[in-house]
């Protein structure tokens, strides 16, 4: 993974959201800064999920000054010149609906100057002409550093000094427990279990036009979801997505995974072997039987009928997989999905604890 070019402080993107979630008691303004396809948006939508609130996502890239001061009009009643506020900004009326509304100011760095200047009213007096924020609206802007090589304009000292700053880093945890919540195809997250080094590879001084970030990633998985792609039109996509070098890498890690059994048969207990012990499909693989336990837990399976098939998953782990692949697939039924398993069903789970369970508590979560 590219190590960060910035000498400030980086957090993951799971402690970004606890920090942001806490700022927002104080009603602190966050800036969130992050190389570019790390997930900043990402963070700052799922906090408003969390929270059961709404967000509203302005690029202000693409606005003008107007976009925010909103526009003079001569008022006919009192024959004066009046303001019209932005339609965009939330009213009482909207922000009433929530617990909280999230005020997301993002590319704010990259806007240029007088759209800045137009937000800075609102950002440190919660207020700009005569519209001011709902008590329960909240700021978090987001934005690439200059290092990153994108279009940024530098922030005024005075308008830097009135946000809490946090700094993004590429962190594979973090991203694994977002990917096998969210559904990323497990090709995808097999594969960056195996080269954990290949989700980011972005460099600022490189001229490739594709280049590997969770957000190209996801890209990829998207792409996965659709059977009938041809071979060479998805290596070509893949391609464009995270860069030749990757995508032949990873067409080779699919190659090998299409030969790996059907991860419903392993569960159902039809296959109990691995002929093929290629350690990257082998990661998949394990991703793939997480997934289909998740499914039965989903899909309202008997506790006899799931505790049968998280039975098979232990056995088939511990008799064909080293320990860094069991503790992985226990950790992410465990833990990141939290799967209802009750130890005293399975008579292997004894045996797994001895085995393994140190290594779970000491990997955290």
């Amino acid at each position: 993974m590219a190590a960060s070019v910035s000498d400030n402080h980086t957090i993951t993107s799971v402690q970004a959201r606890d920090a942001i979630t806490v700022a927002f008691k104080a009603k602190r303004p966050v800036f969130l800064w992050g190389p570019p396809g790390i997930g900043k948006s990402e963070v700052v939508a799922e906090i408003a999920e969390d929270l059961g609130g709404a967000i509203i996502d302005l690029r202000m890239a693409q606005m003008e000054p107007t976009d925010i001061r909103g526009i003079p009009f001569f008022n006919k009643d009192n024959g004066k010149m009046d303001w019209a506020p932005p339609v965009d900004l939330p009213d009482e009326e909207f922000a009433s609906q929530y617990p909280i509304v999230i005020l997301f100011l993002d590319e704010m760095n990259s806007a240029p100057p007088s759209v800045q200047a137009a937000g800075y009213q609102l950002i440190l007096n919660r207020r700009v002409g005569k519209y001011r924020l709902p008590d329960n609206v909240v700021i978090v802007a987001a934005g690439n550093r200059d290092s990153d090589k994108g279009v940024t304009y530098r922030m005024p000292m005075p308008l830097a000094n009135r946000f809490l700053h946090l700094e993004m880093r590429p962190d594979f945890t973090s991203w694994q427990t977002w990917a096998v919540n969210k559904g990323i195809h497990k090709d995808v997250v097999g594969y960056l279990s195996f080269a954990k080094q290949d989700m980011y590879d972005f460099n600022s001084k490189s001229s490739s036009r594709a280049f590997a970030t969770p957000r190209s990633w996801c890209f990829v998985s998207d792409l996965l979801q659709d059977e009938s792609i041809s071979t060479d039109t998805l290596f070509n996509l893949v391609s464009g997505a995270v860069g030749e070098g990757l995508a032949v890498k990873f067409a080779a890690h699919r190659k090998v995974s299409g030969k790996m059994p059907d991860p419903a048969d392993i569960l159902s207990g039809k296959v109990k072997d691995l002929a093929v012990k290629e350690i990257s499909a082998m990661y998949s693989l394990t991703v793939a039987m997480c997934y289909e336990l998740k499914d039965a837990v989903e899909n309202k399976k008997s506790s006899k009928e799931f505790h049968v098939m998280a039975q098979n998953f232990f056995d088939y782990m511990m008799n064909n997989f080293e320990t860094e692949l069991v503790v992985m697939g226990a950790k992410v039924a465990l833990k990141q999905y939290k799967l209802p398993i009750e130890p005293s069903q399975l008579t292997n789970f004894n045996e797994f604890h001895k085995k393994y369970g140190k290594y779970i508590v000491e990997g955290g979560n």
